[in-house]
């Protein structure tokens, strides 16, 4: 007895003895992962997300933190990324002393919009153009007849990047037009996102590639999945024919962006058909993505040929992502909303703004600016959509108003500030698509091009149900929890 009851107290012993060995490991552990999240000084709520996260799941959320959310390496990983001689910096410096002379740019009084002007100029090296004709595709349909019409005109050079690209019935149509065109002697550079485009077949490729197609992955997904380059993922759409027109906006290459799946039903989005100078910006995004992901340096004269006078629009287009020194979209939205004196029209498909955009937007509607926002009523992921609704309360007390689409997903990117500043990319009004995609948008200076996308989104608007103040506090407790988790994952997302 006496032997059984000392083993028996043994065993308790060191049972406490591992547990207490455990919780100081955890602990410690705790500490030294915690310290290095701390020392990173990233946006405080992205910090306590973290730290939770370590907290719940020591050794796992360590391994995620070094996967998705740690920036030690983003500078060295994107070191190399641009072309050396870049033939635009000239023309953006230059610009930028025209500004600073007082000089009026293109015969243009731009002295309500210089300071966004000179934004870009400095934060996303964009320069000014003028010579440009936009044409908007509010659907698919006609993106992809607009696009397909484009290839066929092709007699030099194709270059196509997309986030997704599928190998469902409009990926095939793309694929075959992209191969007789190659066959013709075009040639053609196909660019794909490794985590966007990874449930296509890689003999979908690989079949391009046998004909003479150059196919490259955007940081591929592969075993294992845990890397440093998984978080940042290219969301570019991007189309440059011949140097001379190009297609750029929010929609991929699939099926669903052509209404055609029954699970999401009609698809909302939109797309610029764009010709004149804004294109030479657009062959720069692409040839040094290009170059990033091939090595491969493309710079001849003929990828840059002079544009025929086509408009006098004014219009920057502007890469944003990881890569660069500043967030130039993000700052760009903000800068945007903080400036506005009459309107801010916003239709995004995930609305998870950062603190900065929220005070933005409150402080523009506190100050009796109109100010709309249309997001998705038909959730394309959950997670995204309770993140988006778990904002609605104190934008909805500061007098922001919010619109639910109803006829299908939304997945438009578009903001109207005032009567002249119209802004339409890939880019969402989320914190991914701020700090982790690499995106590209074009943003315009034309009271016509305003007139003419307002029209689209008073037509959404008819479309959509507006969220009540009154009714949304009652919602019931359940979409309260999803709510409140989503928002606290949302820095993550």
């Amino acid at each position: 007895m006496c032997i059984l009851e000392r083993s028996g107290t043994t065993g308790v012993v060191r049972t406490v003895i591992w547990i207490i060995v455990i919780i100081c490991l955890g602990l410690v552990q705790l500490g030294l992962f915690g310290t290095l999240v701390f020392l990173e000084n990233r946006n405080p709520s992205k910090t306590v997300a973290w730290l939770i996260v370590l907290m719940l799941l020591p050794l796992l959320g360590f391994l995620l933190y070094l996967v998705l959310g740690s920036s030690v390496r983003k500078r060295r990983l994107f070191k190399h990324k641009h072309l050396e001689g870049d033939r635009l910096e000239s023309i953006v410096q230059r610009q930028l002393q025209q500004l600073s002379a007082d000089e009026v740019l293109f015969g243009y009084d731009v002295e309500q919009k210089q300071r966004l002007v000179r934004l870009l100029l400095n934060n996303a090296k964009s320069p000014v153009t003028n010579n440009n004709n936009f044409q908007v595709l509010t659907d698919g349909q006609q993106k992809f007849d607009a696009l397909f019409k484009e290839l066929e005109k092709a007699t030099d050079h194709i270059h196509l990047m997309y986030y997704i690209f599928k190998d469902d019935q409009i990926g095939k149509d793309t694929q075959q037009l992209l191969m007789r065109k190659r066959a013709e002697g075009v040639e053609v550079r196909v660019m794909v996102d490794g985590l966007g485009s990874h449930g296509t077949k890689s003999s979908f490729f690989q079949e391009m590639r046998d004909v003479g197609i150059k196919v490259a992955v955007f940081f591929p997904v592969r075993f294992p999945f845990l890397s440093n380059r998984l978080n940042f993922r290219n969301h570019r759409k991007i189309v440059v024919v011949d140097g001379k027109v190009g297609l750029l906006g929010g929609m991929n290459i699939g099926d669903e962006y052509l209404s055609r799946d029954p699970k999401l039903g009609y698809w909302r989005d939109t797309h610029l058909l764009v010709r004149g100078d804004s294109v030479q910006v657009m062959q720069r995004t692409f040839l040094n993505d290009w170059f990033f992901v091939t090595r491969e340096k493309i710079t001849a004269a003929k990828y840059y040929p002079r544009a025929e006078r086509v408009g006098n629009m004014l219009v920057q287009i502007v890469p944003s992502g990881p890569d660069a020194e500043f967030e130039s979209i993000r700052q760009m939205f903000f800068a945007a909303c903080a400036t506005a004196e009459r309107r801010i029209f916003l239709e995004t498909a995930y609305f998870i703004p950062d603190d900065s955009i929220i005070m933005a937007l409150k402080t523009a509607a506190l100050s009796g600016v109109d100010v709309r926002l249309i997001v998705q009523g038909v959730p394309e992921y959950k997670l995204t959509y309770w993140a988006s609704r778990s904002y609605f309360s104190e934008m909805l007390d500061a007098g922001v108003k919010i619109y639910q689409y109803q006829k299908g997903i939304m997945h438009a990117k578009v903001l109207l500030v005032d009567d002249e500043i119209a802004v339409l990319g890939s880019a969402n009004f989320d914190i991914r698509s701020f700090l982790l995609n690499f995106e590209i948008g074009a943003f315009f200076y034309s009271r016509e091009f305003a007139r003419r996308l307002e029209g689209d989104f008073e037509q959404d608007l008819q479309n959509s149900l507006q969220v009540e103040l009154a009714s949304f506090r009652n919602r019931p407790l359940p979409e309260r929890l999803k709510e409140s988790g989503a928002r606290l994952l949302s820095p993550l997302l």
